[in-house]
């Protein structure tokens, strides 16, 4: 008894006065944001950029579509991760073996051997960070008893984390990216995951066992059907890829297309699901239907927002005047403040929602006050053309723009997540998560097929075209809003 109690005032001593292991997470988040963003900020250029200058010279509505489909799959294979780690692999290994795989894929577009190295990579990255992006976020709570009052504390500690890890890999693979090489910023991408995996393994002994193993293994009747139908589903993705490639059908539009469809396929089928399961009871039923516009908003928002990787980055390089007391800054930079605007605002807005307490937006109302800021967002670069002075504009406009969408960010993003804690099943809960990153996958989705416009249609069209889609929207949902809380019955 003695030994046990004296263990706990040391772990609330050992990092900012949370258990190590959270040190052990943060720094793998860290890094493997740092190698992710790194790596995005750069692809839309990349890809476009012609061959002699280290790009792979893809037409650049081409290559922004790429980009966001490259979002809609990342978002989409979490589903994947989470399952493999609840039923074969356990939390830490998933996590593990998912950095290992984004490692080797920045290696893999690290290296300078033409599009079959750079999608070989792209792949890779997908497959790793189903395995790690879901599964580290579980480890983070792993760490702590049920009514630990640390718990809210250190998950945000690890969100520091994330946006420090965006932040510098940005500016860092950015900068080096267009300044150097594009595989030079890839490999600085290679190397930050790698010191990320160096000091998991060397910490992982702080994660405790809660999260080593699977939660709901396999059986040994099920493990042989279940990955014999992983196999066929595999072979099957195999056979297909081989019979299109013979017929020469093959390419890098049509993966973008499927993908696409398969981010708007899967939460229709989510909820089709979710409304017709027998394990469903009257009032969750109601709550699933008053989460459908929330939904939908969702995925408005995020068609928006990440466009940051790909049309607000061109944006930046053929748009913006990036001269500073006669010296060029890289455009890449503009994406770095972003974190920087979420760690400055989000303790702000806490606080007007605790000083409000019970006279502060309903829900519904807060997706559609962060969709009139994201739609905001555009009209300002709409504003921002007829201030061109030789083709450019001044780069305040863009730090404008991405300032408002922080805050459209912060009204909806977290509010989004406990909303769709509240509102789930008790039957699906770790499901109805899911399909909340399936918004923001079919928000992806859906922008790859509707970003080749940026650059084929006057900026203007293009702009005003999303923030009034967005507005729109908002205004819909203002006033639907008291049928929205009515459907939720209580859990809004």
């Amino acid at each position: 008894m003695t030994a046990t109690e004296s263990t706990k005032p040391a772990q609330q001593r050992g990092f900012f006065g949370h258990p190590w292991g959270l040190a052990t997470l943060f720094f793998t988040e860290m890094w493997e944001r740092f190698s992710y963003y790194g790596m995005r900020v750069l692809l839309v250029l990349f890809l476009p950029a012609a061959v002699v200058d280290g790009g792979l010279g893809m037409d650049k509505g081409l290559a922004s579509s790429l980009v966001s489909a490259y979002g809609a799959a990342i978002y989409m294979s979490a589903l994947a991760g989470g399952w493999i780690a609840d039923r074969l692999l356990g939390g830490q290994r998933s996590v593990f073996y998912g950095g290992v795989l984004i490692m080797a894929g920045h290696i893999s577009m690290a290296v300078p051997a033409g599009s079959a190295t750079i999608f070989l990579g792209l792949a890779l990255i997908i497959l790793g960070t189903s395995l790690l992006k879901p599964n580290i976020s579980t480890l983070v709570g792993g760490l702590y008893a049920e009514h630990d009052a640390r718990r809210d504390a250190g998950f945000t500690v690890f969100y520091m984390g994330v946006n420090l890890g965006s932040f510098v890999g940005i500016t860092v693979s950015g900068w080096l990216g267009e300044k150097v090489d594009f595989h030079l910023g890839f490999g600085a991408a290679a190397v930050g995951m790698a010191l990320g995996l160096v000091q998991y393994v060397l910490g992982r002994r702080n994660l405790g066992a809660a999260t080593a193993a699977p939660v709901n293994p396999l059986t040994a009747a099920e493990r042989g059907k279940v990955l014999g139908r992983i196999g066929a589903g595999l072979a099957a993705v195999a056979l297909v890829v081989v019979v299109l490639s013979a017929l020469g059908w093959m390419s890098v539009q049509l993966v973008i297309d499927g993908i696409s469809v398969l981010s708007i396929l899967l939460p229709v089928a989510y909820f089709a699901v979710l409304l017709r399961s027998p394990l469903v009871d009257d009032d969750e039923r109601s709550r699933v239907k008053g989460y459908i516009p929330l939904f939908l908003a969702s995925v408005m928002f995020f068609m928006i927002f990440e466009q940051a990787a790909n049309v607000l980055n061109l944006y930046a390089v053929d748009k913006v005047d990036r001269t500073i007391f006669g010296l060029e800054f890289p455009a890449t930079w503009f994406q770095s403040v972003n974190p920087v605007f979420i760690l400055l605002f989000a303790p702000v807005v806490a606080t007007i929602w605790m000083r409000m307490g019970e006279r502060q937006p309903t829900t519904p109302r807060k997706f559609a006050i962060a969709l009139v800021l994201i739609g905001s967002s555009f009209g300002l670069l709409v504003l921002a053309d007829l201030t061109k002075i030789g083709g450019l504009v001044s780069p305040l406009w863009l730090l404008a723009v991405y300032a408002v969408q922080t805050l459209g960010e912060l009204l909806l993003s977290p509010i989004g997540l406990s909303v769709t804690t509240k509102a789930a099943p008790k039957a699906f809960v770790s499901q109805m998560m899911a399909l909340w990153f399936l918004s923001i996958a079919a928000g992806n989705g859906i922008a790859a097929q509707l970003v080749p416009l940026y650059g084929n249609i006057p900026e203007g069209l293009y702009f005003g075209m999303f923030a009034g889609a967005a507005v729109l929207l908002a205004v819909l949902l203002w006033m639907s809003a008291p049928k929205i809380r009515e459907l939720m019955r209580g859990a809004e």
